[in-house]
């Protein structure tokens, strides 16, 4: 059999690949777990308890023991793993594959592969430089618009409607997983690591265009349980806000209809989670309301702690970053008008 040759690329040439060819990652399913290049198929090497014996093995006895404690412990399922990589190569039968470093695994795995006559490349310096590389992108200044204001005030439908009208938006809290209150994980699937959510958030800004402006909502440093890379968070710290001012009754419908369809121990559970700042009184009240199905007590008693503390946030930042936007109205269309009436004088003003 003719076996294809196999490439060392750098992450740049590796990532532009990408969009064409199928990313292999044969580092352990945990380390996949903990994050990757989205979109990636993990083919392991070794399991997790595999790799851990073959770094017990290299450091208790050197590399040519550990070597041969990897081939003993991976020969029996290397043509699984070749079959799986048939499949992932597909009819043009190439592969982009990398591990932890660029090192060994990597290189086996190209090996096997190449022996199926798949055509591979190996990326340089592996997965430890494709995070520098993300994380130095997420650092770089940008031009950005934040989009704040208060809870309930349907800044993420109002940034949909800002792309429809074909401006770039990156919506954090769908990359996330989260909402960002208390409330915020309800209905939401698991949150992805801290790690693995600045890889999408790479792949969302390399998709935008550098020289014009992202639009992204005001955020904590951490949404739900998921932390934003700090250079990224600083840089939107940094960035004019339009905020969004929408009186309480306003904003209780539309977070009615969002809430009051969840069961009351998971509206329980949410409100419990921020007991200790709402105070015993105000807590024993949301807690009442929803166990009698006062549901828009509760979520306004939730509201009003809300709404202060991000008051006292907007307090600490730069006031000259900050244009506010009154609304009467919760209609999306109306909002999303004037929040881009807001920008383009912003636009000028600069």
């Amino acid at each position: 059999m003719v076996t294809q040759q196999t490439h060392k690329t750098d992450i740049i040439s590796f990532l532009k690949l990408s969009g064409n060819i199928p990313v292999v990652d044969v580092r352990s399913t945990s380390e996949f777990r903990a994050g990757h290049i989205p979109g990636a198929r993990n083919i392991p090497l070794f399991d997790d308890a595999e790799r851990a014996e073959v770094g017990t093995r290299y450091k208790k006895e050197g590399s040519l023991n550990a070597i041969l404690e990897g081939i003993r412990l991976s020969g029996p399922s290397m043509h699984l793993k070749l079959e799986e990589a048939l499949e992932v190569a597909g009819k043009e039968k190439r592969l982009l594959v990398h591990c932890w470093r660029g090192g060994m695994r990597s290189e086996a795995m190209a090996w096997l592969f190449s022996l199926g006559g798949i055509e591979t490349k190996v990326l340089e310096g592996g997965y430890k430089t494709y995070r520098h590389h993300v994380l130095e992108t997420l650092s770089a200044k940008r031009d950005m618009i934040i989009l704040g204001g208060l809870t309930g005030s349907g800044k993420t439908h109002i940034l949909k409607k800002i792309e429809e009208k074909g401006n770039q938006v990156i919506d954090l809290e769908h990359l996330a997983n989260h909402k960002g209150s208390a409330f915020g994980s309800l209905g939401q699937p698991a949150q992805p690591s801290s790690e693995h959510f600045s890889n999408m958030l790479f792949g969302k800004v390399s998709l935008t265009d550098p020289e014009k402006p992202v639009w992204l909502e005001d955020e904590s440093r951490n949404i739900g349980m998921v932390f934003m890379p700090e250079e990224f968070y600083l840089n939107m710290q940094g960035s004019p806000a339009i905020i969004l001012m929408m009186d309480i009754n306003t904003r209780l419908p539309r977070l009615m209809e969002e809430y009051s369809g969840y069961s009351p121990e998971l509206l329980l559970q949410s409100i419990m989670k921020i007991s200790k700042r709402l105070g015993g009184d105000r807590t024993r009240e949301a807690v009442d309301a929803v166990n009698r199905g006062d549901f828009a007590t509760a979520i306004a008693i939730t509201l009003q702690y809300y709404d202060k503390a991000y008051k006292y946030s907007l307090n600490r930042k730069p006031q000259e970053l900050l244009h506010y936007v009154n609304t009467d109205t919760d209609d999306v269309e109306i909002n999303a008008g004037m929040v881009l009436e807001a920008a383009s004088r912003l636009k000028k003003s600069l």
